[in-house]
C-alpha cells in the first residue's frame, strides 16, 4: 500500500512502515524495479514522518 491509498489523517506507525520497506526489499531480491524504487521512496518518506511524529510524541 503506498502512502497515497491511506485515507487522510491515517498514519502508520514506523514500525509498519519498516515492516513493508523490508518486504519490498524481499520481494525484489535486492534489486528495486523503478516502479519499485518509487513505493520505496513513498515508504521512506512516510517513515521518516512516522519517527518525528514519534519524537515529537516522546517528547
Amino acid at each position: 500500500m503506498s502512502p497515497d491509498s491511506l485515507p487522510p489523517g491515517s498514519v502508520r506507525s514506523a514500525a509498519e512502515v519498516n515492516e513493508q520497506i523490508r518486504a519490498l526489499w524481499l520481494r525484489a531480491g535486492g534489486t528495486l524495479s523503478a516502479q519499485e524504487r518509487v513505493e520505496y521512496e513513498l515508504l521512506v518518506v512516510e517513515w521518516a514522518a512516522a519517527i518525528r511524529g514519534t519524537v515529537i510524541e516522546a517528547a
